[in-house]
């Protein structure tokens, strides 16, 4: 397996991840459990899931009203983009 591959399939578990993380979270919070802490939302979108977790606000209506959340993981989904575009046309 090529290694371009290979990081294509890690980001895409990463973001599948993500999403999930989101759903099982809005599940908690809507039956009183414990819940994911927000540290952990940010560090996977920091390895490569920002998208997963973006989604998944929207798709779940979760922690779309957190101005953490609304303006940070688009701001970390604009940095990986930027770094991807910086290591492929530098």
């Amino acid at each position: 397996m090529h290694s371009s591959m290979l990081i294509l399939l890690t980001i895409t578990l990463i973001n599948i991840l993500a999403f999930t993380l989101i759903g099982i979270d809005k599940y908690k919070s809507r039956h009183n459990r414990w819940r994911i802490r927000e540290k952990t939302f940010f560090t996977v979108a920091a390895l490569g899931g920002s998208v997963g977790i973006m989604v998944g606000m929207y798709f779940f209506r979760h922690k779309t009203r957190h101005t953490s959340f609304v303006w940070g993981i688009p701001i970390i989904l604009i940095l990986q983009v930027a770094m991807i575009c910086y290591y492929i046309f530098a």
